[in-house]
């Protein structure tokens, strides 16, 4: 069995597999965690973690919400949360190759907004 390339949640520094060196570092303005996220936004808009923290959870709790309605979020500039519907279909059980039914679902959907997609290009 292979070994996994990079430890998850693993920071910078130097990781071994099969016998080849990587080294790791974090670019700055790279966020892969919540924590980070809520730390950008303390000192980006001058507030306590405490206050970025209720406001991060009040707009994740927002757009949970207004998704479990069935609606859909706009934020002009960055993109657009929406719910989809998966349709029910039938899968195969890995470990023993027999057929089961899989429900029908309702996803949650984002759409990049022309300013996010240019900002990456």
């Amino acid at each position: 069995m292979p070994l996994p390339l990079i430890p998850p949640r693993q920071g910078p520094g130097r990781y071994f597999f099969r016998d080849k060196q990587i080294n790791l570092s974090i670019n700055e303005g790279l966020f892969v965690n919540k924590t980070e996220l809520i730390e950008h936004i303390a000192k980006n808009a001058d507030i306590s973690k405490a206050a970025a923290t209720r406001a991060l959870d009040s707009t994740i709790g927002a757009v949970k919400a207004t998704l479990k309605k069935g609606g859909s979020v706009s934020l002009v500039g960055f993109g657009t949360f929406a719910v989809g519907k998966r349709a029910a279909r039938t899968g195969r059980n890995p470990r023993t190759g027999d057929a089961i039914k899989i429900k029908a679902a309702k996803v949650p959907k984002f759409r990049p907004g022309k300013a996010l997609k240019d900002a990456l290009n």
